[in-house]
């Protein structure tokens, strides 16, 4: 070592706390962390895929995959920052509105509804499974009744082995045969006790109704049981001929024929009452314009639809602009009070409100016929022209105060220097409102009266908790109602509400309304354009 050269010294040993800390904060625990990560992401992702892919459902199975290798992509690369942000808004979007969108569409294609829910095959099930009879002669066998996932089946013993199955799943051999008896456990299903049978009505007219094919023919017949402890094979009197596409009854010797519109159908018209999905073009569409039944009721519901939406737009806005000119003076006493009373309204839920109006329009008990009209019976519910007034009373009572609120928050944001400037050039308080204080308040609200307008066009909410859209109209199909606007109508015709479902009905009219929210949203909103000039 020379002169010029000084020691080395050890380097200081690191703190412990620091030792600890650099040990849990270093590269292979970001590393291990970032693997969990991507571990449950792709299990949950693949849980979907794999379901959707059991399930047929091709489209979910495309969409599934491709938000997966989105989501490793984005969030597992160092690449794609911004997309970190906005894949999970992208992807709720995807999901909850653009594919809705899509197949809502695709439904208003097909005749999908009462009759024609399932496909082909299921249809064919479902008409050999009318008029069943059990085959003569056929052998008792002992039989268990077993679930798996949710779904009952059976399980029945014959030749020496254990046969299992479903609706959806014919009979396979699972085991062997016990010794004696019906069997007792049965691999891949659970066994349900039979004292759950018996004390289950749901499930003992389950076991009852359940019918499990015997092969993948359907014209083997099926496993039916009457006491859930043994079964028989049942044939119906139906025949099936795939290469034909027809359906024989043995009983009356007709012969349905598969037809385009999704029906078995005989030479003299007759038609087996369960059908499958087809696709039939523009016909609800054409169906809505052109069957004079469903046409006059959709035309009187489309008319009201449109005047309850303006209505419940205007009158409520002209009701809390007022308010708002009143309680913006500042010579009104006790202003924040009075405010906050005229708001409580908005802060009531409105589905409450509607039923609490129901109960006061009574014609026999309400409060309305009852103090202010000195117990008249005024069938406020039951005349069509008093249940709509009624109704929009309700809705202007519901909605003004957010108008009141809005109105209010418009006022205090004018420029005073030019309502002092007006009243200056002689302008009166008239002059004022309509030259001045109307058009500002517009170019701010405007876009908020026509939200409000496509929301009302769409209030289901009150129509349907005040009164149902009643009272109805003599002769509508799908029991639609004077009150009814075209949301409710889509609702009652889709047979949510217990009617006939005709989804693809309901869905061609869903097109139209988005359509013409749409366009009316579009035109109103080219309009307030020209109220900027007075900005």
């Amino acid at each position: 070592m020379t002169a010029l050269q000084s020691p080395t010294l050890p380097e200081e040993a690191p703190a412990p706390a620091e030792s600890h800390a650099r040990r849990w904060s270093g590269p292979g625990w970001g590393f291990l962390v970032k693997l969990v990560l991507m571990g449950l992401v792709n299990a949950v992702g693949l849980l979907g895929i794999v379901a959707a892919f059991q399930a047929e459902s091709w489209i979910v199975f495309g969409v599934a995959v491709a938000l997966l290798l989105a989501a490793d992509v984005v969030y597992f690369t160092k690449r794609a920052l911004p997309l970190k942000y906005l894949l999970p808004g992208l992807s709720f979007l995807l999901v909850f509105q653009v594919f809705i969108f899509l197949y809502t569409g695709y439904i208003a294609f097909t005749n999908y509804g009462a009759g024609h829910i399932g496909s082909q095959e299921q249809a064919v099930a479902a008409s050999l499974a009318q008029g069943e009879r059990r085959v003569e002669g056929a052998p008792t066998l002992p039989l268990t009744v077993v679930e798996r996932g949710g779904e009952l089946g059976f399980a029945v013993v014959e030749d020496g082995q254990v046969l299992a199955g479903s609706a959806d799943e014919p009979l396979s051999a699972v085991g062997p045969a016990p010794a004696s008896g019906a069997a007792t456990q049965v691999p891949g299903w659970n066994v349900v006790p039979r004292n759950q049978i018996i004390g289950d009505q749901a499930t003992q007219q389950a076991v009852i109704d359940l019918r499990v094919p015997v092969s993948d023919d359907p014209n083997e017949g099926s496993i039916r049981t009457r006491d859930g402890s043994s079964g028989a094979v049942y044939l119906s009197t139906m025949t099936w001929d795939a290469e034909t596409q027809t359906i024989t009854d043995s009983a009356t010797g007709l012969v349905y024929h598969a037809t385009p519109t999704g029906n078995f159908v005989a030479d003299d018209g007759t038609a087996l009452p369960t059908g499958w999905v087809v696709n039939v073009g523009f016909a609800n569409f054409v169906e809505l314009f052109t069957n004079p039944a469903i046409l006059e009721p959709l035309g009187l519901v489309t008319g009201w639809t449109f005047a309850w939406a303006v209505l419940s737009v205007l009158i409520p806005f002209a009701i809390g602009l007022v308010f708002a000119l009143i309680f913006n003076d500042p010579r009104v006493r006790g202003r924040k009070v009075l405010r906050t009373l005229f708001i409580l309204p908005y802060a009531f839920p409105a589905f409450m409100s509607a039923l609490l109006f129901r109960g006061m329009f009574n014609a026999e008990f309400g409060v309305i016929n009852e103090f202010f009209f000195g117990g008249a019976n005024i069938d406020w519910l039951g005349d069509p022209w008093l249940a709509r007034g009624a109704v929009l009373f309700v809705n202007v009572w519901l909605t003004y105060p957010y108008y009141f609120l809005v109105c209010t928050g418009a006022l205090q944001a004018l420029p005073q220097d030019a309502l002092e400037a007006a009243s200056i050039d002689g302008a009166g308080r008239f002059r004022q409102l309509r030259a001045i204080i109307l058009p500002l308040v517009l170019v701010s609200t405007a876009p908020l009266l026509i939200s409000s307008f496509a929301f009302s066009f769409n209030n289901f909410t009150i129509i349907y908790m005040f009164n149902n859209g009643g009272p109805a109209i003599p002769g509508a199909p799908y029991a639609l109602g004077y009150t009814d606007i075209l949301i409710s109508a889509i609702y009652d015709i889709s047979g949510v509400s217990g009617g006939a479902a005709d989804y693809g009905l309901a869905s061609a009219l869903s097109i139209l309304v988005f359509l013409v929210v749409g366009v009316v949203s579009a035109i109103a909103f080219r309009q307030t354009k020209k109220l900027e000039e007075y900005q």
